[in-house]
């Protein structure tokens, strides 16, 4: 099996300047399937800096993969804003109550300080761990909620879905106090040497019109994306689910990497934007990654590598997103091997060749 002839760092740094790389960058998007790697529970995770930093760390030297997302859950910052957040001992955390029950209450929220609230100064301490440890060799970047996802755990996904038809107003506070937090949030990701990377689930197609995108989510995140930027940090937007109708905002938002989920094509992202930024995905998470066979994945990798290698602004070989926590460690490794034995540079008849192989 090929191996690996480039640190990360060196990989996408001559893959960004179009110099000659050994492989394409690969991502499986690592979560909570990093407690298994050290044999602890998931509940360990979210408020102990240095075992969050461990079980990356880990994550990454046992797999060898491209980008390090310090991550465990999306309610880190409601959770510093007054959301109250269930930790199940051995399953990722949720949301078990807003932190207004009802808008009248907006008053009582504030920006949250990363440094004291929450769980984020221990997310922050994996993250100082992790570039300490690793940061030479790989990027190491930090989970961040995106403002309008963030307002929906402040007062509950159906309360928001009410409010943009009923109050919008209200739901633009909500926001307002959200970028407050995810700017203060990034401020303090990027002083620990890290990149922050967004996660907005509740802006997608799948949940809100493309017209409410543009008014609700948009603006905040152009805000805080623009404060990335001035700060040298490139940006990676992941939006779940359906996302077609809403990729050149994704793009106007000012993102430099969109994260394509597996419910949306490669091949149609790469026609519609392929020539404003890149793309990163999309091998099912569940489907594939976790139920599926070491010969799926392979496949899997290879399907994407077909659609979008020559996407103009560069693609990243990546799961949908984030993987299940019982993802098979045999599997991550196969998605990693298809990658190294593509290599690089890409040629149909090498695609060809290894799909008739890996077929059979």
């Amino acid at each position: 099996m090929a191996k690996d002839q480039m640190t990360p760092i060196e990989r996408l740094s001559a893959y960004s300047r179009g110099k000659s790389i050994d492989r394409l960058p690969c991502v499986p998007i690592v979560g909570n399937t990093a407690a298994r790697v050290i044999g602890v529970k998931v509940s360990e995770l979210p408020a102990n800096g240095k075992l969050l930093a461990q079980a990356q760390i880990g994550a990454y030297r046992r797999f060898g993969y491209d980008i390090i997302r310090i991550f465990t859950d999306l309610y880190g910052q409601a959770e510093a804003m007054g959301a109250v957040i269930r930790y199940p001992k051995d399953e990722t955390a949720y949301l078990d109550q807003p932190a207004l029950t009802d808008i009248s209450q907006i008053d009582r929220l504030s920006p949250a300080n990363p440094y004291q609230d929450g769980n984020l100064p221990q997310q922050l301490e994996a993250m100082r761990i992790a570039v300490e440890e690793v940061g030479k060799e790989v990027v190491v970047t930090g989970a961040l909620t995106a403002p309008f996802t963030n307002a929906s755990f402040l007062i509950g996904a159906e309360n928001l879905t009410r409010l943009v038809a009923k109050n919008p107003e209200a739901v633009h506070r909500l926001c307002r106090l959200s970028l407050e937090t995810s700017l203060n949030y990034a401020k303090a990701i990027i002083d620990a040497g890290c990149t922050p990377s967004l996660t907005d689930p509740m802006s997608s197609a799948t949940i809100i019109s493309p017209k409410k995108f543009e008014e609700f989510s948009l603006p905040y995140l152009q805000q805080l994306i623009e404060y990335i930027h001035s700060r040298g940090k490139s940006v990676t937007l992941h939006i779940c689910g359906k996302t077609a109708k809403i990729w050149e905002l994704m793009a106007n938002a000012g993102a430099d990497c969109i994260s394509i989920d597996n419910a949306a094509s490669l091949t149609e992202a790469k026609g519609q934007i392929g020539n404003r930024l890149r793309l990163m995905g999309n091998v099912k998470p569940s489907e594939v990654m976790l139920q599926g066979s070491q010969a799926d994945v392979r496949l899997a990798v290879l399907g994407g590598v077909r659609e979008a290698h020559d996407n103009p602004k560069g693609y990243i070989v990546a799961s949908g997103c984030s993987l299940p926590t019982e993802t098979p460690f045999a599997n991550i490794d196969a998605m990693l091997d298809a990658v190294r034995e593509i290599g690089y540079p890409i040629t149909e008849e090498k695609l060809n060749d290894l799909e008739q192989r890996w077929s059979t």
